[in-house]
């Protein structure tokens, strides 16, 4: 299988002191283990003018091997963009498994479509275009939907992050898995406030916020992965 092998030339996906040693990380153990659709579709979203949003493939290699782990089937994912992490989770979960996909943008969704279609798996993807919280809501609606969920993936508006996360709380499953993205915000949240570009203080400041909620949740095991813009890994143990 032909591998990427382009530099990568901006450290934002990656928060290793040197651009070599994450070239190193994705060239040795990532992308020769990446399949093929996946590679298809970060691709793709290279040419988006925000492809910066999408999922970095060192993280998605973790986010499938956790989905493994819990043997998850019904999963939950809040910000799709293109689709990578959808496709990564929808070729993780058995033929037979769900995944509610919230976004506000059908566009990006559908530029990653034609892969997701071709890798034969648009069967497990509910796609719903809204704000996550109605969605969210609507589920707890229904008591049955209480701990159906063996996974989430959270890569949406930071201002909502904890409010999402009081609802996966109830929706997840105990033993289940819940993944923040941009937890790490560029490394800004470890920036003195003067030194933060303007453009990264808003989602700095519910990062921050988001992070030590997380820290001090005991309904949580937690692990705070130096990942592309840092992930962090929930597991509900109450």
């Amino acid at each position: 299988m032909e591998q990427t092998t382009k530099k990568v030339t901006s450290p934002t996906k990656g928060l290793l002191q040197s651009d070599e040693l994450y070239q190193y990380i994705l060239e040795t153990s990532v992308y020769p283990r990446e399949p093929e659709l996946l590679k298809e579709l970060r691709e793709v979203t290279a040419s988006h003018p925000r492809s910066m949003m999408g999922t970095a493939p060192d993280a998605g290699q973790l986010m499938a091997m956790l989905l493994k782990l819990v043997n998850a089937k019904n999963t939950i994912e809040i910000g799709v963009f293109t689709g990578y992490s959808l496709l990564l989770t929808a070729l993780s979960i058995p033929d037979d498994g769900k995944i509610i996909a919230i976004d506000l943008n059908q566009e990006t969704y559908e530029i990653g479509l034609p892969v997701i279609r071709k890798a034969g798996v648009e069967h497990k993807i509910n796609f719903i275009v809204s704000e996550a919280l109605p969605v969210l809501d609507k589920l707890l609606e229904n008591n049955e939907n209480e701990g159906s969920f063996d996974f989430a993936f959270v890569d949406a508006d930071k201002v909502n992050y904890l409010n999402y996360h009081e609802r996966l709380m109830k929706l997840v499953k105990v033993g289940g898995i819940v993944v923040y993205d941009n937890t790490l915000w560029g490394g800004s949240v470890a920036m003195p406030e003067e030194l933060v570009p303007e453009g990264m203080k808003h989602g700095r400041h519910f990062t921050i916020e988001l992070n030590k909620s997380l820290a001090s949740d005991p309904r949580i095991l937690m692990s705070h992965a130096p990942l592309g813009d840092g992930i962090t890994i929930c597991k509900r143990i109450q």
